[in-house]
């Protein structure tokens, strides 16, 4: 039998895609840039969500629920942590960053898994 938290308070809304900094793909952290428009972050952004869909003018983002995406940097702890963008697509740990519930970290592949 197999663990899944996929699905669970999972929340999707849809958002602008700024033509600055703008989603280039699914899985990446991103912050509020304007009225209704979000970007990707830079190093050391609180991100409120991840994209899973991308398109020129528009990006789905979670909100909510459980998402997986890449880290950087010293391996995150299961269990309370704080987050902020990497700036390559990801999540590391910081102090001033959100506090999420991390519960998988796969260091061979270098991914997070976390409730928003």
């Amino acid at each position: 039998m197999k663990v899944s938290f996929e699905g669970i308070g999972e929340n999707v809304v849809t958002f602008y895609n700024s033509s600055a900094g703008g989603v280039h793909s699914a899985g990446i952290p991103v912050k509020l840039t304007g009225n209704g428009e979000v970007s990707g972050c830079a190093d050391g952004d609180r991100f409120f969500g991840v994209s899973i869909v991308c398109k020129e003018d528009f990006v789905s983002v979670q909100n909510a629920g459980y998402v997986e995406t890449a880290y950087s940097g010293t391996a995150p702890e299961v269990g309370y942590a704080r987050l902020l963008a990497d700036g390559a697509d990801g999540v590391k740990t910081g102090g001033s960053g959100g506090e999420f519930l991390v519960v998988g970290v796969d260091t061979a592949n270098g991914t997070i898994g976390f409730m928003l």
